[in-house]
């Protein structure tokens, strides 16, 4: 933990890799330390990561994230261990092959990309409302326009899967709802929340089902930007928009507009009773 209150410190989910590890990599060469929650280990050849490790610059919290119980454990540890954080980039997710449940016994898609971001928003408050930024970017995605339905009492248990346009293109959608929903509220306390599509970025792991249709795996190898392009976007929202308005879906750097506003409300609500119910009352 840094103790220099002007020491500048993002807390990045999704760290380990794609998008968030160029991320990570971008803000260690400007200076920043980072606090990285993920899954599993950093790669230990890659020499840049090594050193910030060693010389602490670079915070390593491990924990499923979809499990609430790992989950409760980092929070509090990340609470314990940091003395504030200016930007928190909640860029945990990705596309599954198949319907898969979390140990709440939520679809997967729904828990990660759309509930975690709510409960790791809430808990890091305090953190965020004592640094310098106070700026919460939500990696979201254009497929959020290619959902077919939206139903949100669906979410949880939906009926059917399809990849891409199914429950992960339903839960980005949902990510980007409550982000538009809390913005407002959170801005009346200092804080600015927006969600950001990183574009088109190839993110293929050999040793990962991607869960994307063929046609869309193929076109990724073959045209898809490296993740630094998309890095770069989520970068670029953060530390040179602050012109959005409050809760912005921003798409190449311009804030775009969402479908189904109108569940806005309603997703917000959900996401609280869930934290509230599952999260706090628990732990409590």
């Amino acid at each position: 933990m840094s103790e220099n209150r002007s020491t500048k410190i993002a807390l990045i989910t999704g760290a380990g890799a794609g998008i968030g590890l160029q991320l990570t990599r971008r803000l260690l060469g400007e200076g920043w330390e980072v606090a990285a929650l993920i899954r599993s280990g950093f790669s230990e050849e890659d020499s840049m990561i090594r050193e910030a490790i060693s010389e602490g610059k670079l915070r390593v919290y491990k924990a499923d994230l979809t499990d609430f119980s790992q989950l409760r454990r980092v929070l509090n540890e990340v609470n314990g261990k940091e003395d504030h954080i200016d930007v928190l980039f909640n860029n945990a997710g990705g596309s599954l092959p198949e319907l898969r449940f979390s140990p709440q016994g939520r679809e997967m898609h729904y828990e990660l990309q759309t509930v975690v971001p709510y409960i790791v928003f809430m808990e890091l408050k305090e953190l965020l409302q004592k640094g310098a930024l106070k700026t919460v970017v939500n990696t979201s995605s254009v497929a959020l326009r290619y959902a077919k339905r939206f139903k949100p009492d669906e979410l949880p248990r939906p009926a059917g899967f399809k990849k891409l346009t199914g429950p992960y293109a339903t839960t980005k959608l949902a990510l980007s709802l409550w982000t538009r929903e809390l913005a407002a509220p959170m801005a009346a306390e200092g804080l600015r929340l927006i969600s950001v599509d990183p574009g088109s970025n190839n993110t293929l792991r050999k040793t990962k089902d991607s869960g994307l249709p063929p046609v869309v795996k193929l076109l990724m190898g073959l045209f898809f930007s490296h993740p630094s392009q998309g890095a770069n976007l989520l970068w670029e929202a953060a530390f040179k928009g602050a012109d959005y308005p409050p809760g912005s879906f921003v798409v190449k750097g311009r804030a775009a507009d969402l479908p189904y506003t109108e569940t806005g409300s309603k997703i917000l609500s959900m996401m609280q009773m869930i934290y509230e119910q599952e999260f706090i009352a628990v732990r409590n």
